[in-house]
């Protein structure tokens, strides 16, 4: 089943959407904060985001922007703001099409649908961490934060994904071993050290500091 991720303050308009887009089978979610709608795009893991422009704190455009240095999910502008001016705004910042409020729900619908049929051969599944405004896309390998952004090699990803998995936990060396591995024996404990370190060089370049922590004896843990 898509999921589709609604970002437009209108609450009215916003659950409208909603009701009709999941009595046709899709799921729907209706961001609630508007302060960081990135929080939001990460957590639902959207196939199509549709965004208003005038928008509480951050405008439509800004979002699509943040949403852009992450991800090509398709987005789709809803806005009463139906000028050439912002049509081909909206364009620039990287949305893939515009409709103009006041709008027919059918005609959304049938907009949205085509959308996901051009863009999807296949509902995939999200690949997208969050953690402390760290975004880490593990189907590609790339750390993003604050605009900054590392790519990870695998052994790398293996280790952020694992920590990203289990974060609040104390994730042990041999824990981490065997799943980098499959195994802990003929594997030198210093290439996980060394593996650890390579990571949190990359982290701290994209200004994530500290965020690996070790726990002596034991092994590691997200702060």
């Amino acid at each position: 089943m898509y999921k589709l991720l609604i970002v437009e303050d209108d609450a009215v308009i916003a659950k409208a959407i909603q009701r009709h887009m999941e009595g046709w089978g899709y799921g729907a979610a209706c961001v609630e904060d508007f302060k960081d709608v990135m929080q939001a795009f990460v957590s639902e893991c959207p196939q199509l985001v549709l965004m208003d422009i005038s928008l509480p704190f951050y405008n439509g455009f800004h979002w699509c922007d943040e949403i852009r240095k992450v991800s090509k999910v398709p987005v789709i502008f809803i806005s009463s703001a139906s000028d050439n001016m912002n049509i081909v705004m909206a364009i620039n910042m990287g949305g893939d099409d515009f409709i103009a409020k006041p709008f027919d729900l059918n005609v959304l619908q049938a907009k949205v649908q085509a959308m996901l049929r051009r863009t999807y051969d296949f509902a995939g599944e999200g690949s997208l961490l969050e953690h402390k405004g760290m975004i880490f896309d593990s189907s590609k390998g790339l750390v993003t934060y604050e605009g900054a952004q590392v790519e990870l090699t695998k052994n790398e990803m293996g280790i952020l994904s694992f920590l990203l998995e289990q974060k609040g936990k104390i994730v042990t060396r041999d824990k981490l071993m065997e799943r980098l591995w499959k195994s802990d024996s003929f594997i030198d404990d210093n290439t996980l050290t060394v593996n650890v370190a390579r990571l949190r060089k990359k982290l701290e370049e994209a200004g994530i500091e500290d965020i690996i922590q070790t726990k002596k004896g034991i092994g590691y843990i997200l702060a």
